[in-house]
């Protein structure tokens, strides 16, 4: 008898975490994703801003998954899911069949209509956006070290961030770090330390899902360590040599966008209406309503808990709708029909203000500066992947912590020289 064929597309968090608790049934895996490596996310903008290499946040899903016999990886970019046929949908035109379906595709970078801004601020969602932003970043500085006129000086030392939420107030604070500690007696005509930071947040607070107490500090440590911090201001108009808010210009050449996320396009592939984010609306145990052999989990489902909030998009409600999509296959194949509704636990929020604070709120206790910041970095230590990539990620930001100096400060792709843009 041929075994159960499950199919998950995408190998972030929920993926994986699905492909991992499949191990010991009686099931034949198959992996699809568009890129060969695992990526660890909460990470990614210690890339971005020169911190740690590509190679040291994401692993081959073919080296992860190489022990399990009965997982065959493909490398491929689904563009569509047949679903009378159970058939997954591949670029070149191929199929492949499933018995169970699991789509952990992600989201990607929301503009809230104005997509042509993508253009000008990059978001921070895959390797390939981390090291984009990395070079921007760095040329930025070799441009303004050749850049006579002073307006236009101020403009490459002009670093804006439109979002604040984790990943924008992580990145403002790596940032004024670059280019305040890491940056500093490399360059002879200007001065990394009178760089600008700006972090821009159309709410009225940074860390909107923290507790008001923990935004508050959140907000004052970033003034301290020079992030100019705009807040209930919308950005209007994002262009390749600044942007408005508030209805004001600011001149900027490097723009990184941390405001929203859109999920995949899943919802189209399945011929289902998603919400206003783009997410499928799922069943209590994250199944399809209608078909219960299709399972979505992370940032592409949208699922109420009983206590009527919304699951987040962050990578432990991932990992967890893995594990619980992948429980309720291993119970049907078990001949256990009985509803398994799917139940949330949220660890806690964290995010990092540069390189000695953090905040973080597990709900019965919150911890900021610190002792917030070592219980952070732990965290992320024991949640890589393997034990060499914990090992050269401490040693880095150990090195980093009592030196400052960042070592994957590497321009790469593209054409190296650093030429002023221009003005014209």
């Amino acid at each position: 008898m041929a075994r159960h064929r499950v199919v998950i597309v995408g190998s972030g968090f929920g993926g994986l975490a699905a492909a991992q608790a499949l191990a010991g049934a009686d099931v034949a895996v198959t992996v699809i994703d568009r890129r060969n490596h695992h990526l660890f996310q909460p990470l990614l903008y210690q890339v971005a801003t020169a911190s740690l290499g590509t190679a040291e946040i994401a692993w081959p899903i073919r080296h992860i998954l190489r022990k399990r016999q009965e997982v065959t990886t493909l490398l491929a970019t689904v563009t569509g899911v047949d679903v009378s046929g159970k058939e997954v949908v591949l670029e070149d035109g191929s199929r492949v069949g499933y018995d169970s379906l699991i789509l952990a595709t992600g989201a990607r970078h929301a503009y809230f209509g104005h997509d042509d801004w993508e253009t000008f601020a990059p978001g921070l969602k895959t390797l390939e956006d981390a090291t984009t932003i990395r070079r921007k970043l760095l040329l930025a500085f070799e441009a303004a070290e050749r850049e006579p006129d002073p307006e236009k000086r101020q403009a490459l030392l002009t670093f804006v961030i439109i979002g604040a939420g984790p990943t924008g107030v992580e990145l403002a604070g790596a940032i004024v770090e670059l280019a305040r500690v890491t940056l500093t007696g490399e360059f002879r005509h200007i001065k990394p330390s009178e760089a600008r930071v700006v972090l821009i947040e159309g709410g009225q607070r940074v860390l909107a899902n923290f507790k008001p107490e923990l935004s508050d500090y959140t907000l004052k440590a970033l003034r301290e360590l020079g992030v100019m911090v705009e807040l209930g201001e919308a950005v209007s108009a994002v262009d390749a040599h600044g942007v408005v808010y508030g209805g004001k210009r600011l001149d900027a050449e490097t723009i990184i966008w941390a405001a929203g996320v859109q999920a995949s396009p899943a919802a189209k592939w399945l011929g289902l209406e998603p919400d206003r984010a783009g997410r499928v609306k799922v069943a209590a145990d994250l199944s399809v309503p209608g078909h219960g052999e299709i399972f979505v989990v992370g940032d592409t489902a949208s699922i109420t808990m009983p206590d009527s909030k919304p699951v987040p998009g962050v990578g432990d409600a991932a990992k967890q709708g893995g594990k619980h999509a992948a429980g309720v296959i291993r119970a049907r194949l078990a001949g256990d029909m009985t509803a398994m509704p799917f139940r949330y636990k949220h660890a806690g929020d964290l995010a990092t203000i540069g390189k000695r604070a953090a905040v973080i709120d597990f709900g019965w206790i919150q911890l900021k500066g610190g002792i917030a910041w070592w219980a952070w970095g732990i965290a992320h230590i024991y949640f890589l992947i393997d034990t060499k990539n914990r090992l050269f990620v401490a040693l880095n930001w150990l090195w980093i912590y009592l030196s400052g100096q960042r070592s994957a400060r590497l321009i790469t792709q593209g054409e190296a020289e650093a030429k002023a843009p221009s003005r014209k």
